[in-house]
């Protein structure tokens, strides 16, 4: 595995490659996350981003606000497109005709087209050993057309698709870990992060982007429009997502699990879900049935961390 040193400045960096006047909903996670994704990467980057809420508030025709080299692609083949450009830059180094050392591929897509509609692309790409970085901006569901669930959406929660009402309790399947499928691939690096922990995730992306083959960042991305949140709260449910153990953060670093905030006495569950309107109507039997779980998963990746 190849590295070179990672360092983050005191001071936040100045430069935006992620430009402002974007049409993201007000108070929206996934937004904050993107930009402090370019601020970690920096200019020497050529992003590939699936059809999503990113894609959709950045590109509007004549308008961009996107200040690096970005092409837009569908929800299944953007693990596709980024092996294709790599393969490219590869080539060209190869034959001299231009140099793109130092270059570094960075795919974009959201929880639908990670979990679900791009996992057979994420796949492939993981196995042949591209050397990019792969960025899961997770805030759920499939936000942009409409909130429908995803394999990503969290038991119990509401979605367009997955109604709470007389004989239905929301979605009743549990989230897909998709860090722990992308390590099975057995790729060198892993992290999840959330931007409420900023210098957390920032070391994370450019730890990600040093490291030679596929590496993998699942960003957690809170939607106040979605999760039926205040607009002025992102960064507090993101910590408490991080507090009470719904989306703890961590690296797996040539298969070896590494806890980057061990909480010894997790904080209730219930702290997360009463501040999103997709759970109003979780009862106490059904909270308490997350607690449980979420408390297992929690000891179970202490264990794996140890």
């Amino acid at each position: 595995m190849e590295t070179q040193t990672v360092y983050i400045p005191k001071l936040m960096p100045k430069e935006e490659f992620f430009m402002p006047g974007h049409r993201a909903c007000i108070g929206c996670g996934e937004a904050l996350a993107l930009r402090l994704v370019c601020k970690a990467l920096g200019s020497n980057v050529i992003v590939v981003n699936a059809t999503g809420c990113m894609e959709i508030v950045s590109s509007q025709m004549p308008y961009t606000s996107w200040a690096v080299p970005w092409i837009h692609t569908l929800f299944e083949n953007t693990a596709a497109v980024a092996s294709g450009i790599e393969a490219g830059i590869k080539s060209l180094n190869s034959k001299s005709k231009k140099s793109l050392e130092g270059v570094k591929v960075v795919a974009v897509a959201g929880d639908g087209a990670t979990a679900d509609i791009g996992i057979q692309a994420l796949s492939g790409a993981l196995e042949r050993g591209h050397d990019f970085l792969y960025i899961c901006l997770d805030n759920e569901a499939y936000m942009n057309t409409g909130i429908q669930r995803s394999s990503a959406t969290p038991f119990g929660a509401h979605t367009t698709t997955s109604p709470a009402g007389k004989v239905s309790m929301g979605q009743f399947t549990w989230k897909k870990n998709l860090p722990a499928i992308v390590a099975a691939h057995n790729v060198p690096y892993v992290a999840t992060a959330c931007p409420s922990y900023f210098k957390d995730m920032m070391t994370k992306l450019q730890k990600a982007a040093s490291i030679k083959g596929p590496t993998y960042v699942h960003i957690l991305s809170v939607c106040p429009t979605g999760w039926r949140c205040a607009t002025d709260i992102t960064v507090k449910i993101g910590r408490l997502a991080v507090q009470t153990g719904m989306f703890p953060i961590y690296e797996i670093e040539n298969g070896k699990y590494k806890l980057n905030m061990d909480i010894p006495q997790l904080r209730p569950v219930n702290e997360y879900l009463k501040l999103q309107g997709r759970f109003r109507h979780l009862s106490d039997d059904m909270i308490k049935k997350i607690q449980e779980r979420v408390t297992e998963d929690y000891a179970r990746l202490k264990e794996r961390a140890a």
